[in-house]
């Protein structure tokens, strides 16, 4: 079992998940975050006289799921061609092992909580 977070462009969104969707993984959740990496801030124009002022913090979407194995490249293809546009700041993918997954509700364990 696989956890792949995925941070990217948070006008991304729809289409990551419609993705997502469409390879069979469910189950996700994201969270609009804020944090600065390679891009290193964006500038902004200000109300006032049009002065520009650099953000160090940028805005992103995290998005987090669990996937057994087999749909792993499935799944990272599905972000990255849905997330890509080339340029600084598509955001980034970590995938992780995951030791065991429980499901509270009935107690399953490993694959069958997925």
């Amino acid at each position: 079992m696989l956890k792949i977070e995925a941070i990217f462009r948070p006008e991304r969104i729809n289409a990551v998940t419609d993705a997502l969707t469409s390879v069979g993984v469910t189950g996700f959740h994201y969270q609009n975050i804020t944090g600065q990496g390679e891009q290193q801030g964006v500038q902004v124009i200000t109300s006032r006289g049009s002065q520009t002022a650099t953000r160090a913090s940028v805005s992103k979407t995290l998005l987090v799921t669990i996937v057994s194995d087999d749909i792993k490249d499935k799944v990272v293809n599905a972000i990255i061609e849905s997330t890509r546009s080339g340029e600084i700041g598509d955001g980034k993918i970590f995938i992780s092992e995951i030791a065991d997954i429980i499901r509270v509700r009935t107690g399953e364990t490993g694959e069958e909580a997925i």
